[in-house]
């Protein structure tokens, strides 16, 4: 009966351990394809002005792109024809943009956001 005990306590120590991230805090779960194109959405409409594409809503769009084993890419098209990239980082939810202009080739680093801000988990 101990060793039915102890090995059920060592169990869920050893549970517990492994759903904690560095630092000992317990990490937010994964991101899913789902959740990564929602957030991306949700911060797309609260950052620009989607008035331009009221009478053309395919004027302006925000879709998936992408995927690797660690990230999700989103991608957010402008009127103007600018492109972002949102990489949102599966297991952290840390999300870093990538502006693209096509019409001057420029690619530039455009910011971060933690993508659980524009979900409502934080």
């Amino acid at each position: 009966m101990r060793y039915i005990t102890l090995s059920f306590l060592f169990s869920i120590l050893l549970l517990c351990s492994c759903r904690q991230g560095k630092g000992g805090k317990a990490q937010v779960s994964d991101v899913t394809a789902e959740m990564a194109l929602e957030g991306v959405s949700k911060y797309c409409h609260d950052e620009y002005d989607w008035s331009v594409a009221e009478e053309n809503p395919e004027m302006m769009s925000v879709t998936m792109g992408d995927e690797t084993e660690t990230e999700y890419k989103v991608v957010f098209r402008s009127y103007t024809g600018a492109l972002v990239y949102f990489y949102v980082d599966k297991a952290s939810g840390q999300t870093r943009m990538v502006e693209y202009v096509a019409a001057l080739n420029r690619e530039e680093d455009a910011g971060s956001i933690d993508i659980h801000d524009y979900l409502g988990n934080k």
